[in-house]
């Protein structure tokens, strides 16, 4: 006989604000097979939950209905209560009061009407529940790290520290990322490389990590604990095993090309390594720009190369390895400003961005750290700097703040007038100096390095003579304003990579409008996915400054650490169940499947006394996710969904019409 319990959580005022909770608790109590019902203030409190385990005891319920929060945020605490009191888990029903009633409507009586209707039909879906058991699956203990900028070194120091073995995949040919390029890091003006570089020898060394650069993950296939990645190296035209690093080839080669890594402001060979703290510290050829795969001549760097490590018949080659977790560490890229043209950022060579700047600045850079103009090579006395550049723009750019804008500009001005003695005047739309130091960096820069904000947009930059004219306003003061600067400085959004979405898709990980990589949820899960055994860290999720992004890389590796240090590891049980002896075979059920768990088998059984082979349908618990689309799509009613079944589904539904 099924006996259930409802407990009606007030949530504070959340809930019992709107919602008239002693009616509703009322109410419900009279509905069959309900064997006690009562409200609670804090049902997800230890007393609330205590209140709860004496009622199973008490009462001898053996079916429960929480009516509260969202399943999402408090489901497993209410199942660990259920587990607590000796009741199957599965066994528990929740009915959303908070966020499909009491917040979004006012009139109680009408809202409590609803909750009536919401809990009725959770109570109707219990009476249909059955006890469910979790599988297990044996792990691999080991992870895979996607990109090795800071975020990427970061957690694969951690796991491998933690003992395990890592593999590392890089799509440029070093490691280091976007903060390899930085000069400066604010607040503190710390030399970016020289914090930098020993985490990037220490990745290349360490005895747990396993690295591959100039590659990518081809493909990803299996299941949480049990994945197995296919990695495609790129062919680098040399033999890292024999290379020496030592710089014959890149001196002698003929050919000069832009130079990516200083952002086209200096030249580089088109064998080469991208900067001189490279790891490793090997070269790669070019050969969109190498005069051998153009004409099939030359070949300097092959015949001077004392090791014979040039290969030019090199090709791609793919290896597979298997791990058990994933963290994605794709890092962002920067807005292309010319996409405003009133900036005429692609007519004049001393409009440049943010990351220009710190090139030029950088004692490895294109001007070996001096700072002077692209165009001529004299030292501004003046440089104007436009902040939200496709930032906060929903016309022409990214709705989102960038996070990281105003205290790098803060830094540039700061560096300007302490090194160089070069004044700055920096047009913002609102300062946004809010973490640990910056308040005081930005009052810093202000006051004692007397950099001059004006508040407001800048409607057109444009030459005249060797100067440039910044047209703006002072929405302070209320005024149009015109500057004659010698360099303007763009503060460009930061926005997701160009193959953030196929990333994405290869790792099976959801992404947002702006093709970020999205959590499984922004406050209780910020580096967990709704891909189980993938984790996010740094900047492919989001803007983000350095020291956020190493600490969500350390909390993406400790969750990636918690999951392989398993043996075992369990299978929820609400996914998808074939009755094979109903299924016809269709198989529209594989191609809707967003998780591949939906196979074709052969099955055998008895027809009218004789064995017959026919088609059906298996799905893989591991991968199974339990979203549901192969249950909707099955004709024939035999693809069910554990804790959705089409019986609890039917219940409902004839809840409502009551």
């Amino acid at each position: 006989m099924k006996r259930i319990g409802v407990f009606v959580c007030w949530c504070g005022s959340n809930i019992a604000g709107t919602v008239d909770v002693e009616k509703l608790s009322e109410e419900i109590g009279k509905m069959p097979n309900v064997a006690y019902s009562c409200n609670y203030k804090y049902t997800c409190s230890e007393p609330g939950q205590e209140m709860i385990k004496d009622a199973i005891k008490e009462h001898n319920l053996n079916r429960i209905v929480v009516a509260a929060c969202s399943p999402r945020m408090h489901e497993p605490t209410f199942r660990k209560t259920l587990a607590g009191a000796g009741l199957n888990p599965y066994l528990l029903v929740m009915a959303n009061l908070r966020e499909q009633c009491s917040w979004v409507h006012h009139d109680e009586e009408k809202a409590t009407e609803k909750s009536i209707a919401l809990v009725r039909r959770a109570v109707q879906k219990a009476e249909f529940a059955v006890p469910l058991e979790p599988t297990t699956d044996s792990v691999t203990g080991r992870a895979m790290v996607v990109g090795a900028g800071i975020a990427g070194i970061q957690a694969a120091l951690d796991l491998a520290d933690s003992g395990h073995e890592v593999v590392v995949v890089e799509k440029e040919p070093t490691v280091g990322g976007r903060m390899a390029q930085l000069d400066k890091t604010f607040p503190t003006l710390d030399c970016s490389i020289c914090i930098l570089a020993p985490k990037m020898v220490d990745v290349s060394g360490h005895p747990n990590i396993k690295l591959y650069t100039n590659a990518e993950v081809d493909k990803l296939d299996g299941y949480v604990g049990n994945f197995t990645a296919t990695i495609r190296k790129k062919a680098r035209s040399v033999d890292e095993e024999e290379c020496i690093g030592c710089g014959i080839c890149w001196e002698k080669c003929p050919n000069s090309v832009p130079n990516k890594f200083d952002m086209g402001l200096g030249d580089r060979s088109a064998i080469y390594i991208p900067f001189p703290q490279a790891v490793p510290s090997v070269p790669v050829i070019d050969r969109d720009n190498c005069r051998y795969y153009e004409t099939g001549k030359c070949g300097i760097c092959q015949k001077l190369c004392p090791k014979d490590a040039v290969d030019f018949e090199q090709e791609d080659t793919f290896v597979e390895e298997e791990i058990g977790a994933v963290v994605v560490a794709t890092g962002y890229d920067l807005y292309d400003p010319t996409r405003y043209p009133e900036y005429n950022y692609d007519k004049y060579e001393d409009i440049i961005t943010g990351l220009h700047l710190e090139r030029i600045m950088n004692a490895s850079g294109p001007t070996d750290g001096k700072v002077k103009r692209p165009s001529d090579g004299k030292k501004p006395e003046h440089v104007t700097f436009i902040q939200c550049v496709g930032s906060r723009d929903s016309q022409k750019g990214h709705e989102y703040c960038s996070g990281v804008c105003c205290m790098y500009t803060a830094k540039h001005a700061t560096y300007l007038k302490e090194h160089y003695d070069i004044d700055s005047s920096v047009f913002y739309m609102d300062v946004r100096a809010f973490k640990k130091g910056y308040e005081e960096f930005y009052r810093r820069t202000t006051d004692q390095f007397e950099a001059d904000y004006l508040r407001g947009r800048v409607s057109r930059v444009y030459g005249e003579g060797d100067k440039l004219i910044v047209k703006g306003e002072d929405s302070m003061l209320g005024e149009q304003v015109t500057l004659e600067t010698d360099m303007v400085v763009l503060a460009t959004a930061v926005e997701a990579k160009p193959d953030a979405r196929k990333v994405a898709q290869t790792m099976g990980v959801s992404y947002d409008e702006s093709f970020f990589m999205t959590e499984a949820h922004p406050k209780l899960r910020p580096v967990e996915t709704n891909a189980a055994g993938v984790f996010l860290a740094g900047a492919c999720k989001g803007p983000k400054d350095i020291p956020e992004t190493v600490a969500q890389a350390s909390g993406a590796a400790a969750k990636a650490i918690n999951l392989i240090s398993k043996d075992e590891i369990e299978n929820d049980p609400l996914i998808a169940n074939c009755d094979t002896s109903r299924c016809s075979g269709c198989l529209r059920c594989i191609p809707v499947c967003p998780y591949s768990a939906v196979t074709e088998e052969e099955v055998t059984e008895w027809n009218h006394g004789e064995e017959v082979t026919r088609t059906a349908v298996n799905v893989n618990e591991s991968l199974c996710a339990g979203c549901g689309t192969c249950s909707a799509a099955c004709r024939s009613g035999a693809m069910n969904l554990r804790g959705f079944s089409n019986e609890q589904i039917l219940a409902e539904v004839e809840a409502i019409c009551l």
